[in-house]
């Protein structure tokens, strides 16, 4: 019982905000804020909530955030039950701590549960438990949601719940765009790409620290925090540290240039099958995309890709860890590249007698850090750095 209060201290402590880890720290920030994707969630039953996303971005913090504004709602704490499974090892512990809460609820007269399991994904068999007790009616009156790290394990589970997911919905956490930053800085996305000034501060902020909450806190920790938890997420799915390591070295020293997974196993003397394995995983783990060569409708996997990482904390960490500088084209290609992948859901490239750096949406644009050195087609757009923080935000109007 010890374990499930420890994780569950509303049951028994009115302040138990002032002890939990994650709360302290949101509070002990100087730019915090309440996640818009928490309300994205469905919280009417019965509903099964998928959550995921990479490590580090805030998506506990959250949950935390959540189930302190649903204590507002309820009269009986007991309806609440999150528990971390960071730690369990065996689906037998795994099974006996949802039952001893399944008893707790009864005992307790909850009518309606509000579930949060977080990292359960890492468990043999997890999910043919949850769908047991989806068909047995036990989370009938329940909101249940699932938390993970990385897209291995998690974005595949919704397909073993045919038919049971109720009203639930599949939620993507990922570090903060430029024009969210902007916001969360307490000013208006809409007024402030007037004000150069400040639009040049907080792009400076931006394209050095990311989107991440602790990096745009300047935190002590951000750094290992983050590889920390990457690491883990290595050594979690039996992949090589010294692999992964010697390819975001190649990788670094290649973008933004299109490039293919020979000459990456070339560089490292792998196989290219193992390094497109391993080029993957860093994708599954939101560390990087994939653009591929598009012309009109017609796209090209064989041809050479353009690979960028996600935020611009992903790339400065990794560029420490693995002791290897980056090209500055490459940091603003990259923003671009997510800022539109995020916005339409694809992101390509073009390279013929010239090249276009990212081909999305109804939009060609190609990156310049310094003067183009050709004339481009009248459809594409030229941003240079000073284009893009304007360009960022309007792409969000």
């Amino acid at each position: 019982m010890d374990w499930l209060n420890n994780q569950n201290p509303w049951w028994t402590k009115d302040d138990w905000e002032d002890k939990d880890k994650q709360l302290k720290d949101w509070n002990s920030q100087k730019i915090r804020w309440i996640p818009k994707w928490i309300d994205r969630l469905s919280l009417e039953p019965f509903s099964l909530n998928f959550i995921y996303g990479i490590r580090q971005v805030g998506k506990t913090t959250g949950i935390k955030l959540l189930i302190k504004k649903l204590l507002k709602r309820t009269s009986n704490p007991f309806s609440i039950f999150y528990f971390n499974f960071d730690y369990v090892g065996s689906f037998y512990e795994f099974r006996k701590i949802i039952e001893k809460y399944l008893q707790i609820r009864k005992k307790e007269n909850v009518d309606e549960s509000y579930i949060f399991l977080d990292e359960v994904t890492s468990i043999d068999g997890w999910y043919r438990f949850i769908k047991f007790l989806i068909d047995t009616g036990e989370f009938e009156n329940s909101v249940v949601t699932i938390l993970g790290s990385s897209s291995l394990n998690l974005t595949k589970a919704p397909e073993n719940f045919p038919g049971r997911r109720g009203k639930g919905a599949n939620v993507l956490v990922m570090p903060l765009l430029f024009h969210e930053l902007v916001e969360v800085f307490g000013y208006d996305a809409k007024k402030v790409k007037y004000d150069e000034e400040i639009l040049s501060e907080l792009w400076d902020k931006y394209k050095n620290f990311g989107g991440f909450p602790k990096s745009i806190n300047m935190h002590d920790e951000a750094f290992e925090s983050f590889i920390g938890g990457f690491v883990s997420e290595i050594h979690k799915n039996s992949y090589s540290l010294s692999i992964v390591q010697q390819i975001i070295n190649s990788l670094l020293n290649k973008i933004p240039s299109a490039l293919s997974f020979h000459s990456i196993s070339k560089d490292i003397n792998i196989s290219h099958k193992t390094v497109r394995e391993y080029i993957e995983f860093l994708e599954d783990c939101f560390i990087l995309k994939l653009a591929y060569w598009r012309q009109g409708k017609q796209i090209s996997f064989r041809k050479e890709k353009k690979i960028f990482f996600r935020d611009p904390f992903i790339l400065r960490s990794f560029s420490f860890w693995t002791n290897t500088r980056f090209l500055e084209s490459a940091l603003y290609e990259n923003i671009v590249q997510e800022h539109l992948y995020r916005k339409y859901g694809e992101i390509y490239y073009y390279r013929n007698k010239y090249e276009i750096d990212c081909v999305s949406g109804p939009f060609k644009i190609e990156v310049k850090t310094g003067k183009p050195h050709r004339r481009y087609p009248k459809d594409v757009i030229v941003l240079g750095e000073e284009d893009i923080p304007r360009f960022l935000i309007e792409l969000y109007e």
